[in-house]
């Protein structure tokens, strides 16, 4: 089997657990702690991905450009990687991304929105960039699905495709079958993105990786949307401990989950972030297959309208909402209230 590479994404999804809060002094020592592990591609930005700091989506500690020249200054081996929606970051932010040293752009849509990535895809195989095909959300649509839009991420010039299970939906053997239907239909790598909602986050990327992935997501203490995503150190040491071939060492992800606690407890506005966890919130959101950002709105909508918001969510995930549909909520919650 070919060596994995693994991707961190404690700078980038990882922000989400901090409310956007991680400053250029945290991703500067947590990025050459990362490099000094051997991490290969360190992504970094706004949870939403670049161009999403906004009052909608909450704002990041400093803009996007300073956060990444804290990580592109303070790595020697690893890439700098961005992640791209098109709508929240535009072509010229993915510019102006490649001009301050980036190397890996992952431009990512709803898993049946990859027509919306073809300009960006194409502009960064233009600057020599690693570009990617990202799915989000792949289990909210059929494998053929998935299949005809990871065609349309190839042919646009993605060089590897990567299934984001962005609501920690799904088990590892509808994993396996994803990323083996997504591997027979390409020419190129597929990755694999996992959250823990239902904690398989490790199992999945086990079977994504078994199933032939070659790129695998991490966050270190799993900080991440959600109940977090697949653990960067414990992956490391379950890869290991299965025979998997990765550059990563174990004591250097280690310390660099370490450094990313000590970093927080300095940040007086982040001494008591709470952990990622799978609680109950974040299994109800899992299995109903729901964005881990309606928990609020849900809890809100649920007070004011007097209804069960466990009944909410599952309305939700029948709906097949997706990120930014908060009017669906009060809607729902009102039918749930017998007030539509």
């Amino acid at each position: 089997m070919a060596k994995l590479t693994v991707v961190d994404v404690t700078l980038r999804d990882g922000n989400h657990t901090v409310r956007q809060q991680f400053t250029p002094e945290l991703m500067s020592r947590v990025a050459a702690a990362l490099d000094a592990a051997g991490v290969a591609i360190i992504e970094v930005g706004h949870g939403d991905g670049t161009g999403g700091s906004s009052i909608h989506v909450g704002r990041t500690a400093a803009p996007n450009d300073q956060l990444i020249k804290a990580v592109v200054s303070s790595i020697k081996k690893a890439k700098a990687s961005i992640f791209l929606i098109p709508g929240f970051g535009t072509m010229d932010d993915l510019q102006q991304c490649y001009d301050l040293g980036v190397t890996v752009a992952r431009v990512a849509c709803h898993c049946t929105e990859a027509d919306t990535t073809e300009q960006h895809i194409q502009l960064a195989r233009s600057l020599d960039m690693l570009a990617v095909g990202y799915l989000i959300s792949f289990g909210m649509t059929s494998v053929q699905r998935i299949v005809e839009e990871a065609k349309k991420m190839e042919s646009y010039g993605a060089q590897y495709i990567n299934l984001a299970d962005s609501q920690g939906y799904l088990v590892p053997h509808q994993v396996r079958e994803y990323v083996t239907a997504v591997l027979n239909a390409v020419k190129i790598p597929v990755g694999f993105h996992a959250h823990n909602n239902l904690g398989c986050s490790i199992g999945n990327s086990l079977a994504a990786i078994e199933a032939g992935a070659a790129y695998v997501d991490g966050s270190l203490k799993g900080f991440g949307g959600g109940a977090g995503n697949a653990q960067t150190e414990t992956l490391v040491a379950a890869l290991k401990t299965g025979g998997f071939e990765t550059d990563v060492d174990l004591f250097g992800i280690l310390d660099a989950a370490d450094i990313l606690v000590e970093e927080i407890k300095k940040q007086p506005s982040l001494a008591n972030v709470p952990m990622p966890t799978v609680d109950n919130d974040s299994i109800l959101m899992g299995y109903a297959c729901v964005y881990g950002g309606y928990i609020q709105p849900v809890k809100r909508a649920a007070q004011e309208y007097g209804c069960d918001p466990r009944e909410l969510v599952l309305r939700l995930g029948a709906r097949k909402v997706v990120a930014a549909q908060e009017d669906v909520v009060i809607e729902e919650a009102r039918r749930l209230a017998g007030k539509a």
